[in-house]
């Protein structure tokens, strides 16, 4: 997928999310090239995910990207963007997502919401900060639970 990079966020945005669903049907990380998301972020993009979630941490630049993107593909088995809303376009976009996730560890699945706050520069996404609703409740559904003690004499 070749795109021509333009300033207006809701075009670079669904050019984004576009890619990123044909990344993940090609398999994701290992499987598909970043190349098909890589136009989308600036160089030295910043990545703000809350440090309660599995993949929770800031990541930065397209390699901090990719480890991302493959640190989700490991706890999640699927992830999919149920429904998108635009609330606010211009430099700083904010958009509201429902996903529909299956856990890989527990296969316990989930819907929930995702509040993104987007700055988009030059064409390109330059910072991203996630707002979930219930990271608690994200966390849980994605950690196996701990084996019991045997019984002891």
């Amino acid at each position: 997928m070749t795109t021509q990079p333009t300033t207006d966020s809701t075009t670079v945005l669904t050019g984004m999310y576009a890619a990123e669903a044909e990344y993940l049907a090609a398999g994701g990380p290992g499987r598909a090239p970043f190349a098909l998301l890589a136009p989308f972020f600036a160089p030295d993009v910043v990545l703000h995910q809350a440090d309660a979630l599995p993949y929770g941490g800031t990541w930065r630049g397209h390699a901090g990207m990719e480890r991302f993107f493959l640190m989700m593909s490991q706890v999640w088995e699927s992830f999919d963007m149920a429904e998108q809303e635009f609330l606010a376009t211009g430099e700083t976009a904010v958009v509201l997502t429902r996903i529909h996730a299956r856990a890989r560890a527990t296969g316990r699945e989930l819907t929930f919401p995702i509040l993104q706050t987007i700055k988009v520069m030059d064409g390109r996404i330059t910072k991203v900060h996630p707002f979930y609703w219930d990271t608690a409740a994200i966390a849980d559904a994605c950690a196996v639970p701990p084996r019991a003690a045997p019984d002891r004499p």
